[in-house]
């Protein structure tokens, strides 16, 4: 058989001394057909491989073998080979879990079979200056394997706690949408109807809130962990709901709604990183979309309760006290939740770390998992809270900046103003209700966050961020078509509706969820918490510049105009997820990490 020799990694270079044999694979089907094999080697340059086999078939390597190290041979080996695929033997405990890094095929062969073999041989000849030879595992079999990736422990038993922490975003769509309709309402009988700036204060002073509320979450998350926090957070929650419900003067009101603001900011950072902290990795995603999912279902809830405020003037009164309701259910569902394992490892309490993630993702990821968690926490500076100028250095420093410029394209793409505007488009075509109006496209918004949950982990975050700004700005685009070109008027109203609900939807099945759930995958266990909060900041800064300036806008240039930069910030937004952002699914947190931080390796040692 053929021997091929490829160098790289994370040095390398002409006229290396001869590297020192780290281990050795070889992988052969149960009928002893050969598969392939791999060298793993240090040398004075850095590391490097010898690729043994010129088929398209994968290698597997022993599970005894570092992480860094495996995921430097992810990204080593490229094509014709395939991908590597690590084994894992533990008694009666076996699996394969696969690095996604390297899923290209020449041939697009991949072989599936349940019973294989793999003998490894280590071979230390002399030792290795920059680790540690590890000695477990030198000889070992598989022996009816699970050809699929990532854990074997489906989503059932994460998805309670997710389902919790949800209520979390359940609660911010009831809020977005519980001031829309009543607002005449509100004025009225506290005595500012006519004034829209107040109106428009007493509907927008959330955001004020949610600010400040970002800027405080990740420290507390640091210190108390996700599931305190959350218990904490429904204070402000359940206040503000009864404060507003209760008022009899605007201040009320506003502070009412500024304490719910508070909480709100601190929920929308907190719940990606803790479904992210918690989900099984296959299953990140899919238990990700259910923020979108969750904040749908609030808008739709608030928009459906508030009907009776059309003919009850007292009706927003009793939406608010409903909107305390959820917070109950979060600060008891919480007491019975899990926290994350990955924070408990932090704070050294391995013990309940073990076995959350023996419940949540199984007995065989438990050494597995355990082992990454240290030694990422290790090359974090172990238990130490992380420093906000820390955002100012690099890696922090990449994903920060992803974080912030997603959610400014996020936001100047223009989903607030659409759906602000979304009720006088219906209004053209005879929908005269604005609840009904606004019924419709949250219905339209929870339909594509259903498709985003199934898809999210098929296609991948980077795919779905694309498709969906693409599909954004082609929507942009019909409904400038519609309003600029002298075209028929119902034919016009039409597009005009189409272009509008086709917007939502594609917002919704990428843009909306993938931006807050990708942000906490590409941070780093250490600063998870700060990098969430930036991003969030930005996120409600834009909120609001795009709340005060959009009607002064179309008043002045026109809808069509408007729509039209809606439509090209889509289309940099979808250039700029290209560019900038990396496919997470299917990898560890703990995997992404490493490879973001060349330096991970030397300063885990």
């Amino acid at each position: 058989m053929g021997r091929r020799q490829r160098r790289g990694g994370w040095g390398g270079g002409a006229g290396e001394k001869a590297p020192r044999l780290v281990s050795s694979t070889r992988a052969e089907l149960s009928n002893g057909e050969d598969v392939g094999g791999a060298e793993l080697r240090d040398g004075e340059g850095g590391r490097q491989i010898t690729r043994v086999g010129e088929g398209s078939k994968e290698i597997f390597v022993p599970q005894s073998l570092s992480l860094p190290d495996r995921m430097w041979m992810a990204t080593v080996l490229q094509p014709p080979v395939g991908p590597v695929r690590t084994g894992l033997a533990s008694h009666s405990n076996t699996k394969l879990f696969s690095l996604p890094e390297t899923h290209a095929f020449r041939s697009g062969f991949r072989p599936r079979f349940s019973t294989f073999r793999v003998s490894a041989a280590k071979k230390e000849l002399s030792e290795s200056p920059t680790r540690k030879p590890d000695t477990e595992n030198e000889n070992f079999s598989l022996e009816k394997v699970d050809d699929g990736e990532g854990s074997n422990v489906g989503w059932l038993p994460a998805f309670p706690h997710v389902l919790v922490a949800s209520m979390s975003n359940f609660l911010f769509g009831y809020h977005i949408g519980v001031m829309n309709g009543p607002i005449v309402s509100v004025a009225r009988e506290l005595g500012f109807e006519g004034n829209s700036i107040l109106e428009g204060l007493v509907v927008s002073i959330f955001i004020v809130g949610a600010f400040l509320g970002s800027v405080c979450s990740g420290s507390v998350v640091d210190k108390l962990g996700c599931r305190r926090t959350f218990q904490i957070d429904t204070i402000p929650l359940i206040l503000g709901a009864l404060i507003s419900a209760q008022a009899h003067s605007l201040d009320e009101v506003l502070w009412g709604r500024f304490l719910v603001g508070i909480g709100i900011g601190v929920n929308t950072v907190l719940v990606p990183i803790y479904i992210s902290e918690i989900a099984p990795t296959k299953y990140r995603g899919s238990l990700g979309s259910l923020c979108q999912i969750g904040t749908c279902l609030g808008i739709v809830a608030s928009l459906f309760l508030g009907f009776p405020s059309e003919s009850d003037p007292h009706w927003w009164r009793t939406m608010l006290y409903i909107a305390s309701i959820p917070g109950f259910v979060l600060i008891l569902g919480m007491q019975f939740a899990v926290d994350s394992p990955r924070w408990l490892c932090k704070v050294g309490r391995t013990d309940n770390a073990k076995e959350i993630v023996r419940n949540l993702w199984g007995a065989s990821e438990v050494e597995k998992a355990i082992d990454e968690f240290q030694a990422v926490i290790k090359n974090d500076g172990g238990d130490v809270e992380s420093r906000w100028l820390e955002l100012l250095e690099e890696p922090h420093s990449r994903v920060a900046f992803i974080g912030g410029s997603l959610f400014v394209l996020q936001q100047f793409a223009g989903i607030n103003g659409v759906l602000y505007f979304s009720s006088l488009t219906f209004q053209d075509v005879g929908i005269t209700s604005s609840a009904l109006a606004s019924l419709l496209v949250g219905i339209t918004n929870f339909a594509g966050a259903i498709c985003a949950s199934y898809l999210i982990d098929k296609e991948g975050r980077q795919k779905l961020l694309i498709g969906s700004y693409t599909g954004m700005a082609v929507s942009m685009f019909i409904v400038v078509g519609a309003i600029s070109f002298p075209l028929d008027e119902q034919l016009s109203h039409n597009l005009s509706i189409l272009g509008t609900l086709l917007y939502i939807f594609t917002f919704a099945i990428g843009a909306g969820p993938v931006t807050g759930l990708i942000i906490p995958e590409l941070s780093s266990n250490r600063t998870r918490g700060k990098i969430m909060g930036f991003s969030f900041m930005t996120h409600w800064v834009c909120n609001f510049v795009v709340g005060l300036f959009f009607l002064d806008l179309v008043e002045k240039l026109g809808v069509a105009p408007v729509y039209a930069t809606f439509g090209g910030v889509s289309l940099l937004a979808a250039m700029f997820a290209y560019y900038f952002t990396v496919e997470t699914k299917g990898r560890s947190l703990e995997e992404i990490e490493m490879s973001l931080n060349p330096n991970f390796s030397a300063r885990s040692k």
